[in-house]
């Protein structure tokens, strides 16, 4: 009853849609087992409440997990003001003034974009560590010693929320700049006349219009720092992420593991709700006609070179410094990794990469086609609640797939031991199959927003006259959609391999045995300190990186004045937005 009165309040006011017609039942059904298939993962997780822990949980709770907790919400903290500062700040200076190195600084502020957290980490423990360069540089220009010069520990909470603000910032940046870009410049100038300076429009015109497009990226940010496992697992910082590869790994409990995700699922929730309600009471519109500010002030002498260095300061700590520490380990003799090594974990990692990125878009492609024109159909809101996913920490996916794969296992091993007296235990857990079910969870909508955003250039007028014409659905979708959503096509497929190239987590727990790949190796490497070891390979991730970061570049770069954050906000919204 529930669930029809719902379906009724959905439909409710649009009488067209009240008599369900054979080709709505035709997409609805594919629909909810696509919705099906991408949530049983953390569905399963939910039948895990409540059953025996051996009393592992009382000592969890009794114990770390308060420290967990903690750690968890000081990190997030952190990282969300860090990013909102340098984000927020560096997009506004380049959209609004020009000061030397601003059209370069305009496009090298979404470099950091290409390092995974993981390697920031990596790079920076080394350059900052006792051993490391900085260290040595100041005991030879000090003359002390180890012990007598005091130095910030990069293995810290603050060294996380160092690391992981300049890997985020961007999103943050790209939101924001797009924002900034689409603002009126009447409401700035009447801000001007008013008796407003450049700092105070900023903060009393500027950032309030745009508070939807700064909460969206923070709400992303703190999703992706609570999920967060190589970069924290590295500094040795206690957030739920580690607590449940420990349950998982260390403890042997599916139970707790399976509790501590729903735990940081739960967490993820409230931070969405958070930002649906920061949305939904930031309200700010101008009410004259956009203008885009074709000239931007002028800043020279030393506000010029303050903006310059405010920009460059964090593309230095977020890229340039990081790669160029990875560049001095990778050509250094204490690399341990062999060419033969590194091009078996290249093809590991290209392999799981090419086939996750035709399984990712073509269930995306399907889930396209199954929406429909009508957005507001059911069976399109089915299928966009399937994008749920990209807000799910790979940890959990991780481990809701392992119980998932696990409970199919025994079930098929059952099954034929009744019908053949001879049964296969373990076909599906630590198997590709697993590994690629995780990718398509977690990234489904990175794959299906980059072609709906494609699709919603596609004009209805075309596939009427194909249509017309004599073309069925699928002629008209292979004749028209298909050519005019090549570019969007290439997008998907390059955002998911190089996604798939940088997850960590769920890899780690889901991939099979013996199956390596660069990320899994750097993670390996580094755990054991072999930091130069574990350059090569995270080299490599980097590079790979650089292709949608190039990709977003040129969409920034285009001629049209109000295009680049258009641009902006179509790449992010494609491969962060966290409503998905």
């Amino acid at each position: 009853m529930a669930v029809s009165s719902s379906v009724s309040e959905l439909f409710r006011g649009r009488p067209e849609a009240r008599r369900w017609r054979p080709l709505d039942l035709a997409r609805l059904v594919p629909a909810a087992l696509l919705v099906l298939v991408v949530a049983a993962p953390v569905l399963l997780l939910a039948t895990y409440v409540g059953q025996p822990d051996e009393g592992l949980w009382a000592h969890l709770a009794a114990t770390t997990l308060f420290a967990h907790l903690r750690d968890t919400a000081l990190l997030a903290l952190g990282v969300a003001t860090g990013t909102a500062v340098v984000g927020a700040g560096t997009a506004w200076l380049v959209t609004l003034y020009r000061f030397p190195g601003r059209r370069i600084l305009n496009w090298a502020l979404v470099l950091p974009l290409a390092m995974p957290t993981y390697v920031l980490a990596y790079a920076w423990t080394d350059l900052l560590q006792v051993t490391g360069p900085v260290q040595q540089a100041l005991r030879a220009l000090t003359g002390l010693s180890v012990h007598e010069l005091w130095f910030p520990e990069i293995r810290s909470l603050g060294g996380a929320i160092f690391v992981l603000t300049f890997a985020l910032y961007p999103y943050v940046y790209l939101l924001c700049r797009a924002a900034f870009v689409e603002q009126s410049q009447c409401a700035l100038e009447v801000s001007r006349t008013l008796g407003c300076g450049a700092a105070e429009a900023f903060r009393r015109v500027g950032l309030p219009l745009a508070r939807p497009a700064l909460a969206a990226g923070l709400a992303f940010v703190v999703m992706e720092t609570m999920a967060d496992f190589g970069a924290v697992k590295h500094f040795e910082v206690g957030t739920l992420t580690t607590a449940i590869y420990r349950a998982w790994y260390a403890l042997g409990s599916p139970v707790v593991a399976a509790q501590l995700a729903l735990l940081l699922l739960a967490a993820v929730a409230l931070t969405l709700a958070a930002e649906r309600w920061a949305r939904g009471r930031a309200r700010f519109a101008t009410g004259t006609v956009h203008i885009f500010r074709k000239r931007r002030v002028p800043l020279g002498g030393l506000a010029g070179f303050l903006a310059c260095v405010a920009c460059t300061i964090p593309v230095l700590l977020g890229f340039v410094l990081p790669v160029v520490g990875l560049l001095a380990m990778a050509t250094s003799e204490q690399h341990e990794i062999t060419v033969g090594r590194l091009l078996e974990l290249t093809f590991n990692t290209l392999q799981l990469g090419v086939l996750s990125s035709l399984v990712v878009v073509g269930t995306a492609l399907l889930g396209l086609f199954l929406a429909g024109r009508d957005r507001s159909a059911f069976a399109a809101r089915l299928v966009r609640l399937a994008t749920f996913g990209y807000a799910v920490p790979g940890a959990v996916v991780g481990v809701g797939l392992l119980l998932l794969l696990g409970w199919l296992d025994r079930t098929l091993d059952g099954l034929l031991r009744q019908l053949l007296g001879q049964g296969l235990p373990w076909v599906l857990t630590g198997s590709l199959f697993g590994v690629l079910y995780g990718y398509l969870v977690r990234f489904y909508a990175v794959a299906y927003n980059a072609l709906d955003a494609g699709m919603a250039k596609v004009s209805p007028s075309l596939v009427d006259v194909a249509r017309v014409l004599g073309d069925r659905p699928l002629a008209a979708a292979r004749r028209v959609h298909l050519p005019l959503l090549r570019p969007s096509l290439l997008t998907a497929l390059l955002l998911v391999l190089v996604d798939t190239m940088k997850e960590l987590p769920a890899t780690l727990i889901l991939r099979p045995f013996d199956f390596d790949t660069l990320a899994i190796e750097a993670y390996h490497l580094a755990s054991t300190e072999r930091l130069y070891a574990a350059a090569l390979p995270s080299l490599v991730i980097v590079m790979a990186g650089l292709a949608p970061v190039v990709l977003l570049c040129r969409m920034l770069d285009r001629r049209r004045p109000n295009m680049g954050g258009a641009a902006a906000r179509a790449i992010t919204s494609s491969h962060t937005d966290p409503r998905a």
